[in-house]
């Protein structure tokens, strides 16, 4: 197959669990992008902490970023497309975690907010290259937000994840386990599947020639639309079932495995 496109998630597929990317890794796609196909980072980031890993792979082009809610075009930060909601909309959510005491952000395409931290988000933040603005109360803020995410440990956001299930998501929402630790509250309209579909169609790549590679619940859509999805040996048995293939483990630079296993370096 002549592929044209590789979507690639970040966290837990292109990146290792000390939040590198190998030298096989790096050179593997430098090369499959000097053949022609585009390389396209598909990630629960924002352009903030997603653009300088595109940059260490010494690219520069589109990002899908906040779970698809914000399509960025690099160099300069250009944003093609987002889909927003307010925070009104998010209000209840807002309020549910304010009465479990259970730590939340909020983002617009290009920032992040907070009014509460402590030094366990403080550190989550560093691992990511993240440097949320404190303000003294979200519910002040004025802007439109393409992301609310609510962080804790395992055991917390399965609870969360429960709470919100018996929850009526506010209109025009919803939520989705984007990692152990996180839960994102976005549009409706927003996945990286319809995003990756989108951008597909701007270029006239079929489906057929793109490859999709990721890690969690978040990505099943991406994996799904795409020609081949590839799933990490570390996912859920729930995202290898929505793959057409499973390679090595982020650990074991599974995404170098897989370009090689399908003859792309």
């Amino acid at each position: 197959m002549n592929y044209s496109m590789i979507a690639l998630d970040v966290d837990g597929t292109l990146l290792n669990d000390r939040y590198e990317i190998t030298d096989v890794t790096k050179e593997a796609l430098q090369q499959a992008h000097a053949s022609g196909i585009r390389i396209v980072l598909c990630t629960g980031r924002g352009p903030g902490n997603a653009v300088p890993i595109l940059e260490q792979l010494g690219l520069e082009g589109v990002l899908i970023t906040h779970n698809g809610a914000a399509t960025v075009q690099t160099p300069g930060g250009i944003l093609l497309h987002e889909c927003g909601f307010s925070l009104d909309d998010v209000e209840p959510v807002i309020r549910y975690c304010r009465d479990k005491q259970v730590h939340f952000d909020v983002n617009t395409a290009f920032e992040m907010y907070v009014d509460k931290i402590s030094a366990v988000e403080v550190s989550m933040y560093e691992n990511y290259m993240l440097q949320p603005q404190r303000v003294s109360d979200i519910m002040q803020l004025n802007h439109p937000l393409v992301k609310f995410t609510i962080f804790g440990s395992l055991e917390v956001m399965d609870e969360v994840e429960q709470d919100l299930r018996l929850m009526e998501m506010p209109k025009g929402l919803q939520y989705i386990r984007s990692g152990d630790y996180f839960i994102d509250v976005m549009s409706v309209e927003a996945s990286k599947g319809k995003a990756l579909e989108q951008l597909a169609q701007q270029w006239n790549i079929p489906r057929e020639r793109i490859i999709a590679m990721g890690n969690y619940y978040n990505d099943i859509e991406m994996l799904e639309y795409a020609g081949i999805g590839i799933a990490m040996d570390n996912s859920p048995e729930d995202v290898k079932a929505a793959a057409d293939a499973v390679t090595l483990s982020n650990n074991d630079n599974g995404v170098y495995e897989a370009l090689v296993k399908l003859g792309l370096v």
